[in-house]
């Protein structure tokens, strides 16, 4: 879950995800991958050995699949080569008859196995606003297809859909907020700003804003499901990915074997006051494997002491410096106050080695590493216009501040961060200004169910990472009071969405699929802390 979300691979920054006040990198557009040999079109047909999942079109109600060419995405992904691939068509809102439609595109990764079992796992991508076509290369990197078939379907709104919700304009302003007070009330005009200039040109397209939400979402895999013949599959869903896992097990549970979900965030308890809970379970994990370390404790002493009161000091006098960034010999402009530096290490939890040497080199004097890391997240141009904020505003704005104060969290900061000044407080982390956003984004409550717990007995793996500073650790303990039949794995020293950094937890996610009720757990004990760089 983020606005944006942080490199996933220690020691190479990957792409930074930004949904609506985050900054996106992805990859730019390289045009449509080249597709399979389609099915013959044929209605109310299931498909046989003889037509593989996806080579078969099918109508069933409201909604077509259609094999065709495979999804655009922002970069070539090899994994795709060999995919099938089509077009769902759903309606943009069915509660509205007249309903214009929207096409979802669909790319379904052959199992690695000559004889393939016959559930097939779902990917459901980050952000909101990721298209799951765009995250194959970590799904099949991760081994997820060894014996399964994997489909991955642009959610409604992202990259690869029509219409996509994109708005460039709010990623470009994410990368000037390098220059910018974090947190001062005229960043938050601006901020504003780009987010109505975004609805409004959404608007002018024709875009009804209040049909891109998870219940829509959970609708559209469910036709998926049925219009691929389809009889049972699994789900597995990374960040955000899980929320809408968690919602469709509630609002659509049939068909689905089993469920995996990974950096969790759970719809009852979504919004602003719990993102600082997570913030403070995933620094004091990273702070503590410091202090065990005899060297990083010896070299960082009381490190996390040191990082509070940095958030004040800058908070009162930010530092502004100049750093290059990869492909510009342009120097930019960096400000580094409080709630900079508290974004800055939400994200920098992915790369725990570094994290107390770049708080030491800054507390005496230089802010060097910190700038140049938090301006090469930022002002990627490769993550200009491909995150769906269309679909990071439809959630956040119809199933997540409507059911929270507008001090919540100011609430959250003060509980987990009593000593932090009140501005920083106010504005939750990868969250800023989400109240004022959502004001102008102006979408209908979802109705008040969205916020239910999932009560299910739908086997489910809830994996979390013991650094995890987005989704805390504690949501997989949470979720599972109510479904009986989960299996909670917490990874130590690892950040938001295990799958993506651990072997380990990809072997367990595999052996879940192969066996719900006793997923193999046992690489969990030769895990060690990372190597913190320790300075001269």
């Amino acid at each position: 879950m983020t606005r944006h979300e942080a490199p996933r691979r220690r020691g190479n920054l990957r792409r930074l995800q930004a949904t609506s006040a985050g900054m996106a990198a992805g990859l730019l557009v390289t045009g449509l991958l080249a597709a399979p040999a389609q099915g013959q079109s044929r209605t109310g047909t299931t498909p046989t050995p003889e037509a593989p999942i996806g080579t078969v079109a099918r109508t069933v109600g409201d909604a077509r699949f259609e094999p065709g060419p495979c999804p655009k995405t922002a970069e070539p992904i090899e994994a795709l080569d060999e995919a099938r691939c089509g077009t769902l068509t759903v309606p943009e809102n069915r509660a509205k008859p007249s309903s214009r439609t929207i096409e979802l595109g669909v790319a379904i990764v052959p199992a690695a196995t000559d004889e393939p079992k016959p559930d097939p796992i779902v990917w459901l991508a980050g952000g909101p606003g990721d298209d799951a076509v765009g995250e194959a290369k970590m799904a099949i990197d991760g081994g997820l297809n060894r014996d399964r078939d994997v489909i991955f379907m642009s959610q409604r709104g992202t990259y690869s859909a029509d219409p996509a919700l994109l708005c460039p304009n709010v990623d470009e302003f994410n990368a000037r907020v390098i220059g910018l007070v974090y947190d001062a009330p005229s960043t938050g005009r601006q901020h504003v700003e780009a987010t109505k200039a975004c609805r409004d040109q959404l608007a002018a397209r024709g875009v009804d804003l209040s049909a891109y939400n998870d219940t829509q979402s959970a609708a559209d895999y469910d036709d998926l499901r049925t219009a691929l013949g389809v009889e049972q599959w699994n789900l597995y869903g990374i960040s955000y990915g899980t929320h809408l896992a968690l919602a469709s097990m509630r609002l659509h549970p049939e068909g689905i074997r089993s469920v995996g979900i990974d950096g969790i965030l759970p719809p009852s308890t979504s919004g602003s006051a719990a993102t600082w809970s997570s913030f403070r379970q995933g620094t004091d994990g990273l702070f503590k494997a410091c202090a065990d370390q005899p060297a990083c404790n010896k070299r960082y002493p009381n490190l996390s002491a040191t990082f509070e009161k940095l958030v004040g000091d800058l908070e009162a006098k930010p530092v502004t410096t100049t750093v290059t960034v990869p492909g510009s010999e342009k120097p930019v402009k960096v400000v580094i106050d409080g709630g900079t530096l508290v974004n800055w290490l939400t994200s920098a939890t992915h790369t725990a080695e570094a994290v107390p040497q770049s708080i030491d080199e800054l507390a005496n004097g230089n802010p060097q590493r910190i700038a140049q890391q938090w301006a090469g997240w930022r002002t990627n141009p490769k993550g200009i216009g491909v995150t769906s904020h269309g679909l990071s505003y439809g959630v956040f704005c119809s199933e997540w501040t409507p059911y929270e104060s507008r001090d919540a969290a100011l609430q959250g900061g003060q509980k987990e961060f009593p000593s932090f000044p009140r501005s920083v407080q106010a504005q939750a982390p990868l969250l800023t200004f989400l109240h004022p956003d959502c004001e102008v984004w102006n979408v209908p409550a979802a109705d008040p169910s969205i916020r239910d717990v999932t009560r299910s007995d739908i086997p489910t793996l809830a994996l979390s990472g013991a650094f995890d500073a987005q989704t805390g650790a504690d949501n997989g303990p949470y979720v599972a009071r109510t479904l009986p039949k989960a299996k909670v794995v917490t990874v130590p020293y690892e950040p938001h969405v295990v799958f993506a950094t651990s072997k380990c937890a990809q072997e367990i996610a595999v052996s879940f699929f192969d066996d719900p009720a006793a997923p193999k757990t046992e690489c969990l004990k030769s895990l060690k802390a990372p190597e913190f760089e320790i300075a001269p």
